[in-house]
């Protein structure tokens, strides 16, 4: 049996070195992720009482932060000592999981626009669940006040989703000086103030007050007659200072316009997850072929 052997056979320094500084970033990234992270969940307590992590009830941005920062270092380290060292494990763990990670962002886009209704319903749920927790989460919060800001909308389908939340709701029994009223955000900013006003949303979805008067019927003709009559007075502020549509109705209003910098972001991203794959694979190929010359 004969095998070929290679002169010469060398791995390329060129994409030796480019992969490693190609995957210090994302490392370099996923450790500033992490410790952003740990750091939000500090400032919340949370590092301090670990059960506060299942009493969460919507959805806490610090858990993506984390997992885009762990997912990143991880990739960034495998391919940083993969290159350095020439560990062939390292690189096709490295390819792989970058394809696997490639081929799912590709499966997602393709079933939301499939089952594009599906995917509305299901937003419209996860919005109004998060309605549900605003108060129990201040990165949660942050994150709804800034969507809502935006884009100019206010909750899912409108305002009276804020109905969903405790502090906002007009059924309950509670005094909260929210009651009736909308998160700040979903107020229209007047380009005259300088400061926003925190307060603007109170009272905005109170609903008319009723009122019943008796009146006294053919007084004067010796028939007494008392009817009750129905007064409904006007709500104390309109919504004519807060948004109405919905954050739901302001994304898919958003998207057809914006096509093309979704297009573009999709592919910059593409473009680098193809380039890091192929810088995994040539080093692969050429330390395969150092190994086999020996």
């Amino acid at each position: 049996m004969y095998y070929y052997r290679y002169d010469n056979a060398e791995v390329n320094c060129c994409y030796k070195y480019l992969m490693f500084s190609y995957n210090i970033i994302f490392w370099l990234a996923g450790v500033a992720f992490i410790a952003v992270g740990f750091w939000a969940w500090n400032e919340k307590g949370i590092l301090s009482d670990l059960s506060q992590v299942t009493r969460m009830h919507g959805f806490d941005p610090v858990w993506l932060v984390l997992a885009v920062g762990t997912i990143t270092f991880i990739l960034g380290f495998a391919g940083c000592v993969g290159a350095l060292r020439e560990n062939i494990c390292l690189l096709k763990f490295f390819s792989g999981i970058i394809g696997l990670i490639f081929f799912l962002e590709l499966a997602v886009a393709v079933l939301a626009v499939v089952f594009q209704a599906q995917v509305r319903q299901w937003l419209n749920q996860f919005f109004l669940s998060n309605i549900r927790a605003y108060r129990d989460d201040i990165d949660l919060q942050n994150l709804i006040d800034s969507l809502q800001r935006v884009n100019h909308c206010c909750g899912a389908q409108g305002p009276m989703d804020w109905d969903l939340n405790m502090y906002f709701s007009c059924n309950g029994s509670h005094s909260n000086r929210e009651k009736c009223g909308v998160p700040f955000s979903c107020c229209q900013f007047d380009p005259a103030e300088s400061v926003m006003n925190t307060q603007c949303g109170y009272d905005v979805r109170k609903r008319p007050e009723v009122r019943s008067f008796p009146v006294c019927n053919m007084c004067g003709t010796g028939e007494v007659g008392v009817t009750m009559v129905t007064v409904f007075l006007p709500l104390q502020r309109e919504w004519n200072n807060i948004y109405r549509k919905g954050c739901i109705a302001a994304l898919e209003d958003w998207l057809p316009g914006n096509l093309i910098t979704v297009a573009i972001v999709f592919v910059v991203i593409s473009v680098l997850q193809m380039l890091g794959i192929y810088l995994a694979r040539t080093l692969i190929s050429d330390i395969e072929k150092v190994k086999f010359s020996y």
